[in-house]
């Protein structure tokens, strides 16, 4: 992919990750940065990524590309976010005392706006359970 293109579509998914810090911070969410969201076993969910999520990810992962080896995010260090900044959408959208209809809505429009410019910029959609993305790197670094 050009440089200029990915340059692109590294913009427009910031300018989601944008839209939806504020619409987050309207709904005034409390989070105790406990990281019990980030075991995804025992909390009992799943978290979906796309394509255009993981481009981003890779693009800024400031560690190395870590496996998915269990329930658990291998970015969770010590409880808190080791990637917080280039958390993919449904982290950002999820918290354990948010009203989960209003997370579902902001998800929703979050996978439109990603399934968008996959079309725009002929990426292959993915929508992709995490631990299957992150145990399987050959689906994004090849």
């Amino acid at each position: 992919m050009p440089t200029d293109v990915l340059n692109e579509i590294l913009a427009r998914v910031q300018q989601v990750y944008d839209w939806l810090a504020e619409a987050i911070g309207a709904l005034n969410p409390v989070c105790r940065a406990c990281g019990t969201c980030c075991d995804f076993e025992n909390y009992g969910h799943r978290l979906y990524i796309t394509t255009p999520e993981m481009l981003y990810f890779l693009h800024h992962l400031p560690l190395d590309f870590r496996v998915m080896t269990d329930g658990v995010c291998p970015y969770r260090e010590n409880g808190l976010c080791g990637v917080y900044l280039y958390r993919f959408a449904a982290c950002r959208i999820f918290t354990c005392t948010s009203d989960p209809r209003r997370q579902h809505q902001l998800s929703e429009e979050a996978i439109r706006r990603f399934k968008e410019l996959c079309v725009q910029y002929d990426l292959p959609y993915r929508y992709i359970d995490l631990k299957y993305a992150l145990s399987r790197p050959e689906l994004w670094l090849a």
